[in-house]
């Protein structure tokens, strides 16, 4: 890499005042009530997670004051998971940093994007594994980290390549959000109209209304309370305004009780060491640990000469039933199903109402497996047949699946969308990085973009 671009050491490109260092607040230093600091755990895939910062006294964090953080610094891990890095957001501003992550301010002249997209790539991190340090706990040595050499393009260069890849960054956060949104509202109305039944209950109380004019449009059903979903006329019409007894207690008249398994198919995974590759084509294994990280990355490899039922696509439902109980809407590509884990499916009703109806008696199952005196715990088939949902008529489900639909289709495309650009990223990386792909009149570029 050294012909592509000139090499400068990481301490070289920082502030003169302040050189790369470390945090030195510690857990003993913790106070609910002060300022927000951030561990070597809290960076991860080049983000903050500030969902879970932690907190010290304002005493304890002016002691500090040379790692208070001023927003757009750089802060590494240093143990357990070292060598994530992000950029400081300006909303944290005034926060401080602990003992397991480092402090790099660079130098105006230096793109701090640049390096830290440097810092994530493979030159990057191979540079930092040379500079690590400890057999059973992997620490990067602070003073070895100030050697690291960065490569060092004209700024215009480094800035350009900085907004290409923070171009694809922004979209795949920005689909990451919009998927948890989407995701949000779906749950929301699935739990108004299959949990608290608001839609019959506003049928009612607008029944024995008396005061009420009847001229009232009917389509201000649901906009009576704040926050509430307003429901389209025709929808509205096709709830039943009372209530009739059940074995899961009242219901909306006219609808039925049925189990997890009647409502889906839960089929489970292979013992997939049973199914090795054959050749040079094979699928993924998807096992618990895939499920949760939501990649097949480093995953095993099994035939692809399975029964089609035994093959995952991006959309299905996947259940893991032992260990950590999660319920995805898979969006990492195709692969193998392994045991232990369910792919739900349905001929008879939407996959929607599958997914949510797991995630509705998720928490229960996870008490029953909790419960297992057993080193994994896990739930029963019978536990699906336990689990009960009130299940409208087949007029009114068409009608919700219109509504609800959409939401959970997008959640999961906008997920292997941004798989995709994921994808485009790290291929872009490593060669715009290294100066093998260079951004034609980089001044240019960034001119016609504004910036």
């Amino acid at each position: 890499m050294a012909d592509k671009w000139p090499e400068t050491p990481l301490a070289d490109l920082t502030e003169p005042d302040t050189p790369v260092t470390y945090g030195v607040v510690k857990p003993g230093d913790e106070d609910p009530n002060g300022v927000l600091f951030i561990r070597g755990g809290d960076i991860a895939n080049g983000r903050v997670l500030t969902s879970q910062l932690r907190t010290i006294s304002k005493e304890v964090s002016n002691q500090y004051k040379r790692t208070l953080l001023r927003g757009g610094e750089l802060v590494m891990s240093l143990v357990g998971n070292p060598g994530q890095v992000a950029i400081v957001p300006a909303s944290l501003r005034g926060a401080n940093i602990a003992r397991q992550a480092a402090l790099i301010r660079l130098r105006r002249d230096v793109d701090s994007r640049f390096v830290m997209y440097f810092l994530s790539s493979r030159f990057g991190q191979e540079a930092l594994g040379a500079h690590s340090r400890g057999s059973v706990q992997q620490v990067i040595n602070l003073r070895e980290l100030k050697t690291v050499c960065v490569p060092t393009p004209p700024l215009s260069e480094q800035r350009a390549i900085a907004h290409i890849l923070g171009t694809l960054d922004d979209k795949i956060e920005l689909n990451r959000r919009m998927s948890e949104t989407l995701e949000a509202m779906a749950r929301a109305l699935f739990q108004s109209w299959f949990v608290d039944f608001d839609p019959v209950r506003w049928k009612m109380e607008r029944k024995g209304a008396k005061a009420q004019s009847r001229n009232e449009s009917k389509s201000s059903l649901a906009s009576s309370r704040p926050g509430d979903f307003a429901l389209p006329p025709a929808l509205a019409d096709l709830f039943p305004d009372s209530f009739e007894d059940s074995e899961l207690g009242e219901i909306p008249r006219g609808w039925e009780v049925k189990s997890l398994d009647e409502i889906a198919r839960f089929v489970n995974g292979l013992a997939l060491q049973k199914y090795p590759p054959t050749g040079e084509r094979s699928l993924p294994v998807i096992k618990i640990a895939q499920l949760r990280a939501g990649t097949t990355e480093g995953a095993d490899r099994a035939s692809v000469d399975l029964e089609p039922a035994y093959i995952v696509q991006d959309g299905d439902v996947l259940f893991s039933w032992s260990g950590s109980l999660e319920c995805v809407l898979w969006a990492a590509g195709p692969g193998a199903l392994n045991q232990h884990l369910f792919k739900v499916t349905s001929d008879e009703y939407p996959k929607w109402l599958c997914y949510l109806g797991v995630h509705h008696h998720l928490a229960d199952f996870r008490h029953i497996a909790a419960g297992k005196a057993t080193t994994m715990g896990h739930i029963q088939r019978h536990h699906l047949s336990d689990a009960k949902l009130g299940i409208p008529s087949p007029a009114l489900l068409k009608a919700m699946d219109v509504v609800i639909a959409p939401f959970i289709e997008s959640t999961w495309r906008r997920a292997v969308e941004a798989r995709t650009l994921a994808a485009l990223r790290d291929a872009l990386l490593p060669k715009l990085i290294s100066g093998a792909l260079r951004v034609k009149d980089a001044e240019r570029f960034l001119k016609e973009r504004g910036l």
